[in-house]
């Protein structure tokens, strides 16, 4: 029986009648309405998707996965130091699922030219630091080994200093230092200039030897600002960060600063949170065009049931139980439900490829951290939302197809 329900809805949705002046458009409407919808939500979640990993990795790939440092500098953000010998490093180095540890000292000075000075903050850096972000985001120059066991005279700028301080690869310049001892000067090479979009970042930091560094904070030769843990994946942050916090945290080194740590969530709190509110935005939008997908299904069944009623009294006089004349028009919106979604997929996939490989798209980087607009391909949030949709408009058109039991066969054969 469900064979020959089947077949007349395919009859109904394929049937070329001249007198059907509505029905006709009314389907093409609904199709375009599933469709449309489904991009608008593939799309949606493709790009906000994208955008997240996009963020959060160039956080990470800049910074770490966890930090650790002296509690009072992670509190205060003052730079305190904490020691960092080999032991500690190899507690941290044996963790599961850490990749890479690498120490790091920073250092506030002065950038100047004939013409111009700048403030920034020195990350000093030795060869066990992970470049490979960097690398990816340098613009000019190459990144060089730095070192711990000497001063190489070379640095690392973005390209907002360099911008601002007219500064090319290869140019020396004079950084100036002050302490209780009274200001002291480096002078430097610029090596490369890298950009990564991330404005926090990109107006104060720059890269020089960890060696540096040490010497300008007249510090031991195990003593750093802290050290950063980069992870195998980011789903395992939680749990190496409670080990961190078992095995390491609050003890005191011999120097008496006492161990803590903080995660990259902690660390950059407001852009993570603002990440969040975007799931948020893509339920509202995900709810809403299921709306409307489901509004206009049930528009265009309503338009066929009414079109079709003489054929419904029809079928009845001849014996059609009103059971199979629901299936009959639920079968027939899940043809249309079915051929929209198909277009939809399609129309989504070709925009998101020609956004991939084109970046036809742009954003402004000083707001969104990106230049243009990320796309990926989540294949199961795809499956699922096309799974959900399908269901969520065959349920909408529960109710209006229950109209064909209320039809009577005696006036619906006389309909026209």
């Amino acid at each position: 029986m469900n064979s020959l329900t089947l077949y007349i809805a395919r009859k109904i949705y394929s049937a070329d009648d001249s007198r059907r002046r509505v029905s006709r458009p009314a389907m093409k409407i609904a199709t375009a309405g599933v469709a449309i919808s489904l991009a608008v939500m593939l799309i949606s979640v493709s790009i906000v998707s994208a955008f997240k990993h996009t963020v959060s990795n160039r956080i990470a790939g800049f910074g770490s996965d966890i930090v650790v440092a002296d509690f009072v500098s992670l509190q205060s953000g003052n730079n305190y130091p904490i020691q960092m010998n080999d032991s500690m490093l190899s507690v941290l180095k044996e963790m599961s699922h850490v990749e890479n540890v690498s120490r790091y000292v920073y250092k506030q000075g002065v950038l100047k030219t004939d013409s111009d000075f700048l403030g920034v903050m020195m990350k000093g850096i030795g060869p066990d630091y992970d470049s490979t972000f960097i690398c990816r985001n340098m613009k000019e120059g190459s990144f060089p080994l730095f070192s711990d066991k000497e001063n190489t005279g070379k640095m690392v700028i973005s390209k907002t200093i360099a911008d601002k301080l007219l500064l090319h690869v290869g140019d020396r310049i004079f950084a100036y230092f002050i302490d209780d001892k009274g200001p002291r000067a480096r002078r430097l090479t610029v090596s490369g200039i890298y950009e990564t979009h991330l404005a926090q970042y990109d107006e104060s930091i720059c890269f020089t030897d960890i060696y540096t560094c040490r010497r300008l904070n007249a510090w031991e030769d195990d003593q750093v600002s802290g050290a950063e843990l980069r992870l195998s994946d980011s789903k395992f942050i939680a749990e190496t960060e409670e080990h961190i916090i078992n095995n390491v945290n609050r003890t005191v080194d011999d120097y008496g600063g006492t161990y803590s740590s903080k995660t990259i969530y902690e660390l950059s709190p407001q852009i993570f949170s603002w990440l969040d509110l975007l799931d948020i935005n893509i339920l509202i939008i995900l709810a809403l065009m299921a709306a409307v997908a489901a509004i206009t299904m049930i528009s265009g069944l309503l338009i066929i049931i009414l079109e079709r009623t003489q054929m419904i009294g029809i079928l009845k006089t001849q014996g059609a139980q009103n059971s199979q004349l629901r299936r009959v028009f639920l079968w027939f919106a899940a043809i249309v439900v079915g051929r929209g979604m198909l277009w939809g997929n399609i129309i989504a996939i070709a925009l998101l490829l020609l956004q991939k490989f084109t970046g036809i798209v742009g954003l402004d980087p000083a707001t969104y951290y990106v230049d243009t607009v990320p796309v990926e391909f989540p294949i199961l949030q795809f499956a699922l939302i096309n799974i959900i949709t399908f269901a969520i408009c065959i349920a909408a058109l529960l109710a209006p197809a229950m109209i064909v039991a209320r039809v009577n066969p005696s006036n619906a054969v006389r309909f026209d």
